[in-house]
């Protein structure tokens, strides 16, 4: 299949999903290269072992997570959309495929991973209900080590009091060249080495 028909046919299954749970996917689109540029390369990769991609869609980040991480890391994705989470188990077979975020650390106990050094996000937060978001920040927050980064985008600033109050927020980059344009949060849990 040649690139421009796997991009086609990533969007029609975004589209698809979105239109069947728009609460759940939170876009009528794949993330852009833009975007997806912005948020991998926010993070360390030299000094990154293990690290996390929650809402991992169809893939339009997490194929740059593996051309940043070069084999170095140890990754998990996390998809609760059974048929996108099949799709991405057989796309990046060196990658462990899981349904649920809330769950990470039993993924993480399962894999002999104590801690991750970074965790990269398309979940559309705001879009969930505050005790689910909630909870999932707190995972979040305990899976990584201190000094983690927690890199996420979002479609407004309004996550900005819920991230400060676990993470340093070191950085938000606007991307314009995202349908629709996103703001990625690049944040680092408090008490590691800066």
């Amino acid at each position: 299949m040649s690139n421009l028909s796997t991009i086609v046919q990533e969007k029609l299954v975004f589209l698809n999903k979105f239109f069947r749970s728009p609460r759940q996917v939170g876009s009528i689109t794949p993330s852009s290269k833009y975007l997806a540029r912005a948020m991998v390369n926010s993070i360390p990769w030299e000094r990154t072992q293990t690290a996390a991609e929650l809402g991992a869609g169809t893939g339009a980040i997490t194929e740059h997570i593996k051309t940043s991480a070069a084999g170095r890391a140890q990754i998990l994705l996390f998809e609760t959309e059974a048929s996108l989470r099949e799709q991405l188990a057989r796309r990046y077979p060196e990658f462990s495929c899981h349904a649920d975020a809330c769950r990470i650390q039993s993924a993480m106990a399962q894999l002999g991973i104590a801690h991750l050094d970074a965790i990269l996000s398309g979940l559309p937060f705001f879009n969930l209900p505050q005790t689910t978001r909630a909870e999932l920040m707190q995972h979040i927050a305990r899976s990584l080590k201190p000094g983690g980064h927690f890199v996420a985008f979002q479609y407004s600033l309004q996550m900005k009091p819920q991230l400060a109050e676990l993470f340093d927020i070191e950085a938000i980059h606007f991307v314009p060249l995202n349908v629709p344009p996103a703001f990625v949060y690049v944040c680092r849990k408090r008490g590691g080495a800066q």
